[in-house]
């Protein structure tokens, strides 16, 4: 582990909490440019893929996940421990799922989900990509779901 900033080697950990059943999350604090981060440690679990929409398949990837979810909601203010909270329970659920291929819409159908729950507004930036809006009255119908739901 390599602090962020300058790159130094030398690191001690200032706090240390478990996030959930699979993931720890470290505060660490350079020992030469006095700087602190966080970093988490997951257990590896089994290989879980997607089913994109045009048939290929790829593996899962949580960072990819998380950086459509941050880049559809970065204007909404949402706090970076609520996100990787989400995130992290968007794929502790799906890595319990029986199978072993799950298709992309499934994903975004779960994102939006939690999205709903934290910040409405997000979650309707956040279905204007993941559902490719074509009208106006595809972004209303959506803005009528999502105020739907509680």
């Amino acid at each position: 582990m390599v602090c962020p900033y300058c790159k130094n080697e030398d690191l001690r950990v200032v706090d240390k909490r478990e996030c959930g059943e699979s993931s720890i999350r470290r505060r660490r604090e350079c020992e030469k440019c006095g700087k602190r981060f966080t970093s988490y440690e997951r257990i590896e679990k089994v290989t879980l893929n997607v089913l994109k929409r045009d048939g290929r398949i790829e593996e899962f990837d949580r960072e990819k996940l998380k950086r459509g979810v941050v880049k559809a909601v970065k204007k909404r203010y949402i706090a970076d421990d609520v996100l990787e909270s989400m995130i992290t329970e968007i794929e502790h659920n799906l890595m319990n799922r029986e199978e072993q291929t799950i298709k992309s819409v499934e994903v975004g159908e779960l994102v939006l989900k939690h999205l709903t729950k934290i910040d409405k507004l997000g979650a309707l930036l956040f279905a204007s990509v993941y559902k490719e809006f074509q009208s106006l009255e595809d972004v209303q119908k959506e803005m009528e779901r999502i105020s739907k739901k509680k």
